[in-house]
């Protein structure tokens, strides 16, 4: 255990040493909606978070590679990063700055000043402020892990300096407008319980205007651990990252990421919930298992819009080779990465996922809820399922593979409804018809069925 008197000391020498905090155009703080299900700006305005994995941009980019990475992600519609403070205790940075003194985060490696051309005032923290500012310039939000969670899980964090650490992190961006809090890191929340909470209130203690949540382990929920904590204001799931060799007993939920949102929608407190780390695009589907076929833009889709109808406020999309920004020069690429991230960002799903937001903001936000009552019959399994989710005035129903919608009518306002196909690869609506809202309506979708021929059936009553 580390000397207390010496943490202590190490919390009024880092309080001395907030940088300046640059003016924010246009951003919002966000907060929770009245009915407690989704995200909203300071004006009561929907925001649906549309989320990019962007895990080691603090280490990996200089300014010009933070400036190309966050002006694609904003040009493709995205206003959410989710980013690891500290990938390790021993984080360097790329102009060769540690971000710790002796692996500590009791004692993060601050130095008075933070101007660029001078390499000794410039450190890991300003670097840090420099990409979270230039992303709130864009309007992107930063979700934080203040730790990744193997750091913690392996004893290298004590409780003591979780909560200095907790605390000072929370002052240095409690005045920053772009700033959510993701404790945890890819981690079972009870391998460390208590010192997981411990920085988690340390956050929300002295940061109690930004939202935080836990980031879980693959196939796991913030749920699992937290659902009582009052530091958790969201729930988040990671849907993906199991290897097949892996043992799924605890939740056979396999690729069905819809059945986790199903699940935090029913509990209580109610909270929003969100899929924070669904499996990524060009990553191999036994993640390690480089023989085994690569995740694909279909299976991003999938995976978007089975949560998004199933209850979620947002999603978060990821690419194998933009997470850990592989790029020329680095030894080798993680989980088999076949491009270089300034390729890799613009992938077809990364490309694609825009147009679930700009649906899903399209209609009235705050009233839609799921409701499977509009699917008429047995369900199908698997790739075969389909998934609903409406307001008063609207329905949208996704299939993956093009199968035929039987739609129970009448669950919308209205005598009449239209009906018109969304394609999620374009964004782009093909108007059917007009149709009495009531009985039962078949709707076969355009093209051959197959997997990956996937369209959203949208109903609007007509007015």
């Amino acid at each position: 255990m580390k000397n207390l008197f010496i943490l202590s000391l190490s919390i009024l020498f880092l309080a001395s040493c907030k940088p300046e905090v640059k003016k924010e155009e246009g951003l919002s703080l966000l907060k929770i909606s009245e009915n407690g299900r989704y995200f909203e700006t300071e004006d009561g305005k929907p925001f649906f978070w549309l989320g990019d994995t962007g895990w080691l941009m603090f280490t990996k980019l200089n300014r010009a590679e933070t400036e190309k990475y966050l002006e694609t992600r904003k040009n493709q519609g995205y206003n959410v990063i989710q980013a690891m403070v500290l990938h390790g205790l021993g984080a360097v940075n790329v102009f060769g700055d540690s971000a710790l003194v002796n692996n500590s985060v009791a004692t993060p490696n601050v130095t008075e000043g933070n101007d660029f051309n001078d390499s000794v005032q410039y450190d890991y923290w300003d670097n840090m402020d420099y990409a979270i500012d230039l992303a709130a310039e864009k309007g992107l939000y930063m979700a934080l892990v203040p730790v990744w969670g193997n750091n913690v899980k392996g004893g290298g964090v004590s409780r003591e300096e979780a909560a200095v650490y907790g605390k000072w992190i929370a002052g240095r961006y409690k005045d920053r407008k772009n700033i959510i809090w993701l404790n945890g890191g890819d981690v079972m929340g009870s391998d460390s319980i208590a010192t997981w909470n411990i920085l988690g209130n340390a956050l929300s203690d002295n940061d109690p205007n930004h939202l935080i949540t836990f980031h879980p382990r693959g196939r796991m929920q913030s749920n699992d651990w937290f659902l009582d904590q009052s530091w958790m204001d969201f729930n988040m799931i990671q849907s993906g990252h199991r290897r097949y060799d892996q043992d799924d007993t605890e939740r056979a939920y396999g690729q069905d990421n819809w059945r986790y949102i199903v699940e935090d929608w029913d509990l209580t407190p109610i909270r929003p919930t969100i899929d924070g780390e669904p499996s990524y695009e060009g990553i191999p589907q036994g993640l390690h298992d480089t023989l085994q076929p690569f995740w694909n833009d279909a299976d991003m889709r999938r995976y978007a819009y089975w949560s998004v109808f199933a209850g979620a406020f947002g999603y978060t999309y990821g690419s194998n080779a933009v997470m850990q920004f592989y790029q020329p020069g680095d030894k080798a690429a993680a989980y088999g990465a076949k491009e270089y991230w300034t390729e890799a960002i613009n992938d077809p799903g990364a490309r694609q996922m825009q147009y679930l937001k700009e649906l899903m903001l399209s209609r009235p936000y705050f009233e839609r809820v799921p409701d499977q009552s509009l699917i008429t019959g047995e369900n199908g399994e698997k790739y075969d399922f389909l998934i609903a989710t409406r307001g008063n005035n609207y329905a949208f129903i996704y299939t993956y593979n093009g199968r035929d919608i039987p739609v129970q009518m009448g669950k919308i306002a209205g005598a009449k409804v239209k009906a018109s196909w969304f394609d999620p690869r374009n964004g782009q609506y093909s108007e059917i018809g007009e149709f009495e809202n009531t009985g039962v309506q078949s709707f076969d979708p355009p093209g051959d069925a197959g997997d990956g021929h996937d369209y959203v059936l949208v109903l609007d009553t007509v007015k």
